[in-house]
């Protein structure tokens, strides 16, 4: 089935009589007849429910619908983006290994890897998306476990080069794990061009009405772990926690990375999303493919409209002829990238301040992605600690405004920012 149509049918098939949603299955625990029956689902032997901190039925259904979308053979949900990012590395990288990780990444991933996941005795290298073959060969290490990029930056909208990091991956017997968050399945899929895993937000355009925080990982199930056994005993030899089960010799290929996921790192952890969260993201689901197309659409007007303002100082948005990111774009997300625009106001923070001040459709708000037109000045928000050097030097300029274009008419979006202008 085409993407359009697994947006609203993957996932979950009702019985006759059944409801057509997924039921929201709000609850803790689940009856079994025997101990024997449960001692099956601990020892990973037979599938089924025995603590929602694990699985749910409800979160299950929409995990598979994601899968679907993004053309991989198993997937899992969690209770946030982080969550998703730091359970995707994670599972496959400990105290002592080593990760290599695009600089071009939404800033709370790097945080969590720079500070956070380094406390775990994780290592991370850190390479311009854009390095040379050189460079990039020379981040590799023996105890390199993945590399880790995002399909379009956010707030920067690199378009990361998904086929060349890929095989750089794979020569290192490493996979490559994406954060497709901003593209979506609709207008990516990662897999096609040899990445390995994708993580989601899916607090973003796959819930789009800022109704739920989310996460999401998948697997494509082509990744040969035992090829590279040496690299990947988590997944290669005996788990004594679950009695000594190995999992890509019970799962195989396409189950054993989000198997183990589960029964690790959820069991341990925790990250689980409550099951109302899961059914709302299924709604926001089913109308995915028809909002990424108007938010496409509405950016690209938008971003052309600000590059012919003689108040503007600068334009970036991957789907403008002449953007750095255009042609590797267009091989990647032929039918558009995503609605999220970035641009300079001529004067600098203060006239920044004054446009978004007078902006009546476009709400100031911290979030992105989502079916309102969103707004937000980073130098006077969330990186108002930092000077007008420092924020040139983080790439966040003092005059920086991230647009993130709903799905209102266009004609509306862009009178809105007109209108603002005049007031500069």
């Amino acid at each position: 089935m085409k993407k359009e149509t697994l947006c609203v049918q993957a996932g979950y098939v009702p019985e006759n009589g059944e409801s057509r949603l997924p039921p929201i299955v709000q609850s803790t625990t689940f009856k079994y007849d025997t101990s024997e029956d449960m001692g099956e689902l601990f020892d990973l032997k037979a599938s089924g429910y025995f603590y929602t901190r694990l699985q749910n039925p409800t979160s299950d259904y929409v995990a598979a619908k994601i899968a679907a979308l993004e053309g991989g053979t198993a997937g899992m949900l969690t209770s946030s983006g982080q969550a998703a990012n730091l359970f995707a590395v994670f599972n496959i990288a400990g105290c002592g290994d080593h990760v290599i990780a695009s600089t071009a990444i939404y800033g709370g991933t790097y945080n969590l890897f720079n500070v956070t996941m380094r406390r775990m005795g994780i290592d991370f290298t850190f390479v311009d998306p854009d390095c040379s073959d050189e460079e990039l060969e020379a981040a590799f290490k023996p105890n390199t476990k993945a590399v880790f990029g995002e399909t379009i930056a956010n707030p920067s909208l690199v378009v990361f080069d998904i086929e060349r990091f890929a095989n750089a991956a794979h020569a290192h017997g490493v996979p490559l794990i994406i954060d497709n968050t901003f593209a979506t399945p609709i207008n990516c899929r990662p897999f096609e061009f040899g990445c390995d895993i994708v993580t989601h937000s899916t607090t973003k355009y796959m819930d789009g009405h800022d109704a739920q925080v989310g996460g999401a990982i998948v697997d494509s199930g082509n990744f040969d772990w035992m090829a590279h056994a040496d690299k990947f005993p988590g997944l290669t030899t005996p788990d004594e926690s679950y009695h000594g089960i190995t999992y890509v010799e019970q799962f195989g290929n396409g189950g054993a990375y989000i198997t183990k996921c589960v029964a690790q790192l959820m069991r341990d952890l925790g990250s689980t999303p409550a099951p109302m969260n899961a059914y709302l993201l299924n709604l926001g689901l089913e109308s995915l493919a028809v909002r990424m197309k108007r938010h496409c659409e509405n950016g690209q007007k938008v971003a052309e409209f600000l590059s012919q303002h003689d108040k503007i100082a600068w334009v970036n948005y991957p789907g403008l002829e002449g953007n750095k990111y255009y042609d590797r774009a267009k091989k990647y997300m032929p039918n558009g990238t995503c609605g999220v625009v970035s641009f300079g106001v001529k004067g600098g923070r203060k006239a920044a301040e004054a446009f978004m001040k007078q902006l009546k459709v476009a709400i100031i708000a911290t979030h992105v992605a989502d079916a309102h037109t969103c707004v937000l000045h980073p130098a006077s928000s969330t990186h108002r600690q930092l000077s007008d050097e420092e924020l040139v030097a983080a790439g966040v300029g003092p005059d920086l405004v991230r647009l993130s274009v709903g799905i209102e008419n266009a004609d509306d979006i862009i009178a809105d920012l007109a209108q603002a202008l005049e007031s500069v």
